[in-house]
């Protein structure tokens, strides 16, 4: 009877608060999140111990970049439950990203606490991925006198690997690419792609080849990256490789034709981008009236848009 007169008492309760995360964790996914830290905001003023809101709460002020705020919900999550991994990775993370915007001597005071953070969620759970992420890029990204060190890194790029291989391949790329050794980084990028073949992992090589400036291994890569996912996006992408290094123009025009043709939201990139490539590439083929028909495209689409008005100077210098 009184596990009853319980869930009589608690039940609407409970139901009420699962509506609030759902209604919150759904904003998140919409990129809403101004609405959804009011909503998770508003919550806790009448809910002030319901951590599953306050843990959205951080997350709505991350992805806002309000890190200061973030780290000060995380802080109390993690004091809140000290065992819990997630809580102390999120922190460690909120500080990290605060690190990067502030002045090198506030940064460095903030290291200790970073790598604490993180060390302490990597020892919580031995398959958090995302904390084994962190540790390879902070051990990579802070100077050797305070405690970089790729041996760190790559011990943890080997924890990686246990957990999943693909992970393990693409953090020893990251690792050398990062180090200066493109071979080395090549190599595991490639071994990424033979063992999960995601598009995540053909886009990890393009990104790599392209910073390498070898325009012509990122564009086979991403041939065979189309070839195989099929996706409209790899059109873009084929097509922005070829007019920003002048190579295979006629396949980045029918490729980038391709991608306005098939368009949707999804593809992630606006029309407008793909015509002010198509500009390019007709800029560079000397036919100024093809290349001024589409940047007047991109421009009607984005009027005060920089890169396009600026492309058009150059249409018009023609």
């Amino acid at each position: 009877m009184k596990k009853y007169l319980y869930l009589l008492l608690f039940l609407p309760t409970l139901a009420f608060s699962q509506t609030t995360k759902d209604s919150i964790t759904k904003l998140l996914a919409k990129k809403q999140y101004t609405e959804a830290e009011h909503t998770a905001y508003n919550y806790l003023k009448t809910n002030p111990h319901d951590m599953q809101v306050k843990e959205l709460l951080g997350d709505a002020y991350g992805y806002q970049k309000k890190w200061d705020q973030a780290i000060s919900v995380y802080k109390q999550l993690v004091d809140y439950k000290k065992s819990n991994a997630e809580y102390h990775y999120k922190y460690g993370g909120a500080m990290g990203m605060k690190a990067l915007g502030v002045n090198k001597i506030e940064a460095l005071g903030m290291v200790s606490d970073i790598r604490e953070a993180f060390l302490k969620a990597a020892e919580l759970d031995p398959k958090h991925t995302n904390t084994r992420w962190a540790l390879v890029e902070f051990y990579m990204q802070i100077p050797g006198i305070i405690g970089g060190s790729q041996a760190k890194a790559l011990k943890y790029a080997d924890e990686l690997y246990n957990l999943s291989k693909v992970d393990g391949y693409l953090a020893k790329g990251y690792i050398y690419e990062t180090d200066n050794e493109p071979n080395l980084a090549e190599k595991y990028y490639k071994l990424a792609i033979k063992e999960g073949g995601s598009l995540w992992c053909y886009d990890k090589l393009t990104t790599f080849y392209e910073k390498q400036k070898q325009p012509e291994k990122a564009l086979n890569n991403l041939e065979e990256a189309k070839n195989k996912h099929k996706r409209n996006a790899l059109h873009y992408q084929i097509g922005k490789v070829a007019a920003e290094y002048n190579i295979e123009l006629h396949k980045g025009e029918q490729c980038l034709i391709t991608y306005i043709e098939n368009y949707s939201p999804n593809d992630g990139v606006p029309k407008a981008w793909a015509y002010y490539r198509l500009a390019q590439i007709y800029l560079l083929k000397k036919d100024k009236r093809e290349a001024l028909k589409h940047i007047d495209l991109a421009i009607s689409e984005y009027p005060k848009m920089k890169p396009f008005n600026e492309e058009k100077q150059k249409i018009l210098k023609l």
